[in-house]
């Protein structure tokens, strides 16, 4: 009965038994989980040769471009402003604690000079290892370097692409070789892995290529990835580089982070995100700051600073990183919509990162006012949106003290039946983004 019961826990967390028993990661990697679960802001970058089309990073699929068409791009993509200590410093600057780089995106271009295909940067006018580059200056300046890749492939003929959801418009005409395409990933892999220093994760993406659509019931999928093969490779070259899979399923054996796209955990706003959340390991949330994630000249729906503050608060209320997107433009410059929102993040984060950085997850989910994180014997109930003068919320905490963040100001508070606690927000200095109230408890 008891080992029913575990299994059935283990099962609602969205975390399989098989998962467990298969894997056993490493010393090293527990030490970058714990990191990781601790570091609550990184920059996803969406750049390649996509970017040239201005039309997002889907632009190959979305508009049915033939392969021979598309490779065109190698002559005129010509990143001349591209500057890797400018890109690490925005993104220290903004509070950032890791940068997660595309290395290869759904149209198969290679941000590095790899062996493995002639179909990438270093063959542009250009000629330079964009991974490299930014890999040495993240070394540099101490910021942690995970490597997006995609699995699936538009410009590959090996590419099983006959049973593939997208990619159907590029006109390849050679049949898929699962094995052949398996050998190349991992050869790429294993140069990611093996030349450009310490890679603190691999971000997988293109899962879903091969299943039905995010919502059916039934999402096996039509290929055997060989993922056991791909992640077990990753683990071997560097022990404590985490693993990720953005498939929009429970975690797989091996993997060592659960995403979420364009969603706070188990918030399925964007109908991409129907898997249950996982408490056994660590969460990211990836969202954009307008629409697209790779440059897209004609997106001018940006969000506010404020709203993207909200967002990392929020996502820190559930014990998550905010893994936030720059797509810089084909130059390699990256546009002052983007480093103004970063700069003015920073700045707040300067003042208040202290109750997001090494936070978890409050006592109390999200709520329409806000947000609850913790740290130790300290509670930061962040009031975001207050819907009155009173706040009320049920804890099993016994509250010491309320004051105002960063101040000594105190904040009234009265213990009510059945475990309810009112403070109140009255005579309080409101902060335009975040009002936080810092309680000493006890548990």
């Amino acid at each position: 009965m008891k080992k029913l019961m575990i299994i059935l826990l283990l099962a609602l967390t969205g975390y399989s038994v098989f998962c467990q028993e298969t894997y056993r990661p490493a010393p090293e990697n527990l030490v970058a989980r714990k990191w990781f679960d601790s570091a609550r802001f990184g920059m996803f970058i969406h750049w390649g040769a996509f970017s040239v089309l201005g039309d997002g990073e889907w632009v190959m699929n979305n508009r049915n471009i033939h392969v021979s068409d598309y490779q065109r791009l190698l002559q005129v993509f010509d990143p001349v402003d591209f500057d890797a200590k400018k890109w690490v410093d925005i993104a220290k600057g903004a509070g950032m604690q890791y940068i997660t780089l595309i290395t290869r995106h759904h149209d198969g271009f290679s941000d590095w000079d790899t062996r493995q295909s002639e179909w990438k940067i270093t063959n542009t006018h250009w000629g330079q290892d964009a991974v490299k580059l930014l890999a040495a200056e993240c070394h540099r300046q101490g910021i942690k370097l995970f490597v997006y890749y995609s699995l699936l492939d538009w410009y590959r003929e090996d590419y099983p692409h006959e049973t593939g959801r997208t990619g159907q418009g590029t006109a390849r005409k050679g049949k898929g070789d699962y094995a052949q395409y398996l050998g190349f990933m991992k050869n790429q892999l294993t140069e990611l892995l093996t030349n450009y220093g310490e890679i603190a994760g691999v971000w997988f993406d293109g899962y879903w290529d091969q299943t039905a659509p995010e919502g059916y019931e039934d999402r096996h999928s039509r290929i055997d990835w060989h993922l056991d093969e791909i992640y077990g490779l990753i683990h071997r070259l560097q022990p404590q580089c985490l693993i990720g899979n953005n498939h929009h399923m429970n975690p797989f054996p091996g993997e060592d982070f659960q995403m979420f796209e364009r969603d706070l955990p188990g918030e399925n706003k964007s109908g991409l995100s129907f898997q249950p959340v996982s408490d056994l390991m660590p969460k990211e949330t990836c969202e954009t700051m307008n629409e697209s994630w790779g440059f897209n000249i004609t997106d001018r729906n940006y969000k506010s600073a404020r709203e993207l503050l909200h967002m990392l608060v929020r996502d820190a209320g559930y014990g998550a990183n905010l893994l936030l997107n720059i797509g810089p433009l084909p130059n390699g410059a990256i546009q002052p919509e983007f480093s103004t929102r970063l700069d003015s993040m920073g700045t707040w984060l300067r003042a208040y990162g202290e109750t997001i950085y090494g936070s978890r997850a409050g006592f109390l989910k999200p709520q329409t006012w806000g947000a609850v994180t913790e740290k130790g014997n300290r509670v930061f109930l962040h009031v975001l949106q207050p819907q009155g003068d009173k706040l009320f919320f049920v804890t099993k905490y016994k509250i010491k003290s309320a004051r105002l963040f960063g101040t000594t100001q105190g904040v009234k508070w009265q213990t009510l039946t059945d475990g309810y606690v009112m403070v109140d927000l009255r005579n309080l200095s409101k902060d335009a983004v975040d009002t936080i109230i810092e309680l000493d408890v006890s548990k």
